[in-house]
């Protein structure tokens, strides 16, 4: 019963015999192969335009290197507050662009408030050399609770952005899992909406070392190869990451896996409903649910077998939970049981 992260699983069997597959024989490095062009092409077709791809073997260097190619010097980027490059990644965005700031934004159900944007962005006037510059803005897609930014959401901050001069990037560790949800295509929940940058992540979604930095406009990556280079991000057999993206997007597995997964929570979901001994802390909109429970409940449960971490509150819901309660975090993922999950709510009763 491991409810701890869609990271703990391994590689779905498509994408570790595609792996196996390339193994053998010789192949041009540093994103030179055909394999490498081929996946690019994919991107181009699944983001509807031509895009500039860049495989990178992180969530945590996506994100870092998607700020440092906007970087600007006295550079800050606007972000959730609790947003997982502000505070899971230490310190890897502000150290990949050599000193820029992280500014928290506040907003309910994990999603940035355009109008705290704005009045964060109004912090940093221009031509104030000692405040610094905007350079980006980041949202999380889905955000660190499992909600989702809706269409009209991810454009209201679009448009923030865009009235002031600012790229916005979107952090999609569990971009399948949002897309599913919101029935939407790739192009739908991006550029069609003002996003200008995405880290497209593969890994929690059944790869095993499979993450994408793309940019709709690739005149704004013209530095991004060196910056990966000097990060240590340019894979020679880059090829391996290529083969685990041909295997994922091939017949759309990564969205049967992202639905099965989503599929999941909600079978959770409906049972810690109807259950006496949990209760939702908000409602579950990807493949997360977050639930509270007693303390000692939670240690018995963990005792039984069940694997899951507690999780600290969101600043905007203070008064959550009682003394003697704790919120937990439960992640569902493409091998994830229904049976685990009939057994997690039977020790539920």
């Amino acid at each position: 019963m491991n409810f701890a992260s869609d990271n703990w699983a391994g590689a779905h069997p498509a994408i570790a015999q595609r792996l196996l597959e390339v193994s053998p024989g010789f192949s041009a490095p540093y994103g030179a192969s055909t394999l490498d062009r081929k996946i690019e092409q994919r991107f181009n077709k699944l983001f509807e335009r031509e895009v500039a791809v860049y495989f990178v073997s992180t969530g945590t260097a996506a994100n870092s290197l998607a700020l440092a190619a906007v970087n600007r010097p006295g550079g800050v980027s606007f972000c959730h507050r609790e947003a997982h490059m502000l505070e899971d990644e230490c310190g890897a965005p502000e150290f990949f662009t050599h000193g820029a700031r992280l500014a928290p934004v506040d907003g309910a159900n994990g999603k940035i408030d355009p109008h705290n944007l704005k009045a964060e962005i109004e912090r940093f006037p221009p031509n104030f050399v000692h405040a610094g510059q905007p350079m980006a803005i980041s949202i999380t897609q889905a955000t660190e609770i499992g909600t989702l930014y809706q269409p009209d959401e991810i454009a209201a901050i679009a448009k923030v952005a865009q009235a002031y001069g600012l790229p916005l990037h979107m952090d999609g560790a569990r971009f399948a899992n949002a897309l599913v949800a919101l029935a939407l295509t790739p192009a739908e929940m991006t550029w069609k909406r003002g996003v200008d940058i995405v880290s497209f992540g593969a890994t929690k979604n059944g790869c095993w070392c499979a993450e994408a930095l793309i940019f709709m406009n690739p005149e704004v990556s013209k530095d991004l190869p060196f910056i990966r280079k000097r990060a240590a991000q340019l894979l020679s057999k880059s090829r391996f990451i290529a083969a685990q993206f041909d295997a994922y997007l091939d017949n759309d597995l990564w969205l049967t896996m992202a639905r099965y997964a989503n599929a999941m929570t909600e079978r959770l979901q409906k049972g810690i409903v109807n259950s006496t001994q949990a209760r939702l802390a908000w409602h579950a909109e990807a493949n997360e649910v977050f639930i509270i429970l007693n303390k000692v409940h939670a240690n018995q449960l963990q005792e039984k077998g069940a694997v899951f971490y507690q999780w600290n509150p969101p600043r905007a819901t203070p008064g959550l939970f009682g003394e003697n309660e704790v919120l937990v975090r439960l992640v569902t993922g493409f091998a994830t049981e229904a049976d685990q999950v009939d057994r997690f709510l039977e020790l539920l009763k």
